[in-house]
């Protein structure tokens, strides 16, 4: 009678844990002919459907570019004092014209490099304290980002997209 209460919730969690799996399951690939226009990207470039004359800063990035995606987020602390007040969390992407992601997927350690200096110049000038996503700051900061990868590769990046970000404070305990 002990081992029967352990063995049915034994069953009961694997018999939810399966449920999940099934319910959560990604959709199934679609083959080259399905996909369209699209095949033969990878999941870190993708073709833009925005058909514009001019891809400026701001805007949709012309016909046949591509978006490249950095591997990693960048976590860039924000000092409070001299100690670590909060974590801020930033995810990247790139609009590049098409064809160009291999090149920039190859140079980026060096913009992994100069995109965090601009973080972390922009978390020492107080960029992300209080309304951090206000509009105006983060069209800011976008630009500083847009500026420092061209330094580096020039037009092959239209624009710095900033696809997530989030900032953690530092619990008074733990400083």
């Amino acid at each position: 009678m002990r081992l029967i209460l352990p063995l049915l919730l034994a069953l009961i969690g694997a018999a939810s844990g399966i449920g999940a799996g099934l319910y959560l399951k990604p959709a199934p690939e679609q083959t080259a002919a399905d996909q369209g226009p699209q095949a033969g990207t990878t999941p870190e470039t993708a073709t833009a459907g925005a058909e514009h004359d001019d891809a400026k800063p701001g805007e949709e990035p012309q016909a046949g570019s591509e978006f490249v995606r950095f591997s990693d987020q960048f976590i860039v602390p924000v000092l409070d004092d001299g100690q670590v007040g909060a974590m801020v969390v930033v995810s990247l992407s790139l609009a590049a014209p098409a064809g160009r992601a291999t090149a920039i997927l190859a140079q980026e350690p060096r913009l992994r490099d100069a995109f965090l200096q601009v973080l972390f110049d922009y978390a020492n000038t107080g960029g992300f304290d209080g309304e951090f996503t206000n509009g105006n700051r983060m069209d800011l900061l976008r630009g500083e980002l847009r500026r420092a990868g061209r330094k580096l590769l020039d037009d092959d990046i239209a624009d710095v997209l900033i696809t997530e970000i989030a900032r953690q404070d530092v619990a008074a305990a733990h400083r």
